[in-house]
Parts: C-alpha cells; structure tokens; sequence
C-alpha cells in the first residue's frame, strides 16, 4: 500500500468525522484513562497518522524518558507498516523521523511560560514549523487551568494542534455530571475535544465525551487493540 493510501484508509478519518471535521488548530483535545490503558498509544497513533500526512509534530513528554517515547513511535509505525503492507517501509520511516522532534521535561518547578518559551524557541527560532504538539504525562491534579490557558492561547496564536494524556486515578470520583473525569474538571472551559479509554475483554474503548460546545456520551466506533496497540474500526 502507498502512503497516501494508507492515511486515507485510517480509521482516524472516523474520529475527524466524530469531531466535526477534526480538533482544529488552536484547539486542546485530551485522552484520558487509568494508567495503563493506552493514553501514550493514542496519542502516538495520531502524531503518527500526522507524521504520514507530510506534517510536522513535537511530543512533550513529563513521565518517560526519549528514548521510551521514541520507542513508541518505531513500535507503532513498524505494525502499522506491517498490517498494511506499505511499500517503500524504510523511506517513509526515515521521512517521519526528519519531521519529529521528542522533548522531556520534569514537570516539577516548570511553569506552562518556560514550556511554552522552549516550544517557541524551537518553531519561530529553530524554524521547526510544528503542525501538533503531543503533551503525555502531564500531571492535571497538580497542574493549574491557568497554564491550559496560556497553551491554549500559544495554540491559537501560531495555529497548532495539541493534544495531552490525563491519566484518572482509582481514588477520584469517576465523573462530573457532564461525564468529565472531575481531575479534568476545573479544565474543561480549555478542552475542546474529550476522549476517555476503557478496557473490554480485549481491546480498549474509545468514548467521546465533549465535542468541541457539547458534552456527549458516545462510543466511538473505534478500538485499540490491545495486541497490537493500534486504532481500529470495531467490527
């Protein structure tokens, strides 16, 4: 299969569908779950569905080291490689690493402003025209809805997709009475687009619960199977 055969046949086309076309530049999605789940798996499937499209993506990692993060990234584009047989495997890979950048910081004592001035440094000054920013790990009860804001308002100014991982603890509360986990509550003004993770027998479940102005509680027609860690249509 070619490559542009291969993003138009991903089941993210689904997903865009679901969400009125897509998240959108300047807009904040979040995938949330327990940990464990497959937050790390979504958000690589989708930079890499990016990535495929010819466009530019920096994954901002606060939970694993580089090397774990990119690790990730060759373990998914391998299977996806492998399930649809794409041709020319090796080109294209190298193509994709040309247009990816991994970063790792500790979230303890960084505020979202010295975030955001190294992302800046790197798009406006380093000439690194990011099209997606993954933020994974990110630690939402000790973080503040002010810094979403301030990432939010980055997003917007240079017209840029971010997503973040939550992960929801076994000790909170499940949801709020829009059906939000209540760690994401106080963020949920900043949130355009949320996506929950839950396992089922063997695969994990998509939920959309807020679309863009609506709260919503639909299972998505997607998977992640829990084998290969890719996102599939369900059956």
């Amino acid at each position: 299969m070619l490559k542009e055969e291969l993003v138009r046949r991903s089941p993210l086309r689904i997903l865009e569908q679901s969400i009125q076309g897509g998240l959108g530049a300047g807009n904040i999605g979040v995938i949330a779950s327990r940990k464990g789940v497959g937050k790390t798996a979504c958000l690589v499937h989708i930079a890499t569905d990016t990535l495929l499209q010819g466009k530019h993506v920096i994954h901002v990692s606060f939970a694993s080291r580089t090397d774990h993060i990119i690790s990730w990234y060759e373990d998914i584009y391998r299977e996806i490689a492998r399930k649809r047989e794409l041709e020319n495997e090796m080109q294209v890979h190298d193509e994709l690493v040309k247009h990816r950048v991994v970063m790792n910081f500790s979230q303890h004592g960084v505020e979202a402003e010295q975030l955001l001035q190294s992302l800046r440094a790197m798009i406006v000054h380093g000439g690194f025209s990011a099209d997606i920013i993954m933020i994974d790990g990110y630690d939402f009860r000790s973080g503040r809805p002010e810094s979403l804001a301030a990432i939010k308002a980055f997003a917007q100014e240079l017209g840029i997709v971010v997503w973040f991982s939550a992960t929801v603890h076994r000790e909170e509360p499940q949801v709020d009475e829009h059906g939000v986990p209540q760690v994401l509550s106080r963020y949920a003004e900043h949130i355009s687009v949320l996506i929950t993770l839950a396992p089922v027998e063997d695969r994990v479940q998509l939920k959309l619960v807020k679309e863009h102005e609506r709260y919503v509680q639909e299972e998505l027609s997607l998977i992640l199977d829990a084998r290969t860690l890719l996102i599939a249509e369900s059956e």
